[in-house]
């Protein structure tokens, strides 16, 4: 299936009424999605966003608090995740797997880390009132609150966080039951995205075990080997299998010429192939930023060494 007969899907199904299949909340003209529920979070955030970045750059200066790069990296993070959640992509993820793994593979390995290099905890604690900052400050530092977050910001829990939320909305008796109700779809779309964006935070700007930056990038490149192994394993299973997992979830493969097996399948290679790409493509970034630090650490001088 190549991009164009996507698009040519896609033009079709707006031209034409929206099938009985699906729970999407969608105009049945244009196949946009509606979902008060995943509207306000985003827009929420992404006022909440442009509020504090304009509050912060009024008083440190611009590009200072939150860099230019950071800003960029935001609102094409939060661009791609609205599209993803509210475009037609959304309708047609709940009837055709392929679609659905490349909806969710731009949440979780695209959206994701864009918005977790943004690093938008500052900016959001900015839009705030002023009279308001202090007190969620200390919040913060509630043993209810720092307890918890200090678990699951652990780049261990991070991951299996993540992992977990992969695999058991993998399982066809969960993804069925996302399919029948829209409250447990919303419920998996939060968990790929807030799983994610924890894991990419944690391993961007976590505290790993330590304080050096490179025993973080070092840690990092392990979490994101062996998401790479799971993923792909997961991704590979749902290849080469014989059988139909989710039976309702191929309602449209015919339009493209597909079994709802193939439909599975390609949706599996997707996982497997490029996903694991830009999986490998991170961890081999942060192995360049590992090997730039060990090598740009400071030599000490000959005689130094020798005594």
């Amino acid at each position: 299936m190549s991009a164009l007969s996507l698009l040519a899907l896609l033009l079709n199904l707006i031209a034409t009424p929206a099938m009985a299949h699906g729970i999407a909340d969608v105009d049945t003209g244009s196949l946009w999605n509606s979902d008060p529920w995943l509207l306000a979070p985003l827009y929420v955030v992404g006022i909440g966003f442009y509020v504090g970045t304009q509050r912060l750059w009024r008083h440190a200066g611009g590009g200072r608090g939150v860099s230019f790069r950071q800003v960029g990296a935001f609102w094409t993070g939060w661009m791609i995740v609205a599209l993803a959640l509210t475009s037609p992509l959304h309708w047609l993820g709940e009837r055709l797997f392929t679609a659905h793994m490349i909806e969710h593979e731009l949440l979780m390995v695209i959206g994701a880390p864009l918005m977790a290099f943004a690093r938008i905890n500052g900016p959001m604690m900015w839009s705030l009132p002023a009279s308001l900052r202090p007190a969620v400050g200390r919040s913060l530092t509630w043993p209810l609150v720092a307890k918890p977050w200090a678990l699951v910001s652990h780049p261990i829990s991070a991951t299996a966080l993540h992992g977990l939320a992969l695999w058991a909305w993998h399982t066809p008796a969960l993804y069925a039951w996302a399919l029948e109700n829209n409250a447990i779809h919303r419920l998996q779309h939060i968990s790929f995205f807030a799983t994610a964006l924890l894991f990419w935070w944690v391993l961007l700007h976590g505290r790993g075990i330590g304080r050096s930056v490179r025993i973080r990038d070092g840690i990092a490149i392990a979490c994101l080997f062996i998401t790479v192994l799971h993923s792909g394993v997961l991704g590979a299973l749902l290849t080469l299998s014989t059988r139909i997992w989710i039976p309702g979830q191929g309602a449209l493969a015919g339009e493209f010429g597909l079994s709802p097996l193939e439909d599975q399948q390609l949706a599996g290679i997707l996982m497997w192939v490029p996903m694991g790409m830009l999986y490998t493509g991170a961890a081999l970034l942060f192995a360049y930023r590992w090997l730039t630090a060990f090598s740009a650490r400071p030599h000490l001088p000959a005689a130094r060494q020798a005594s």
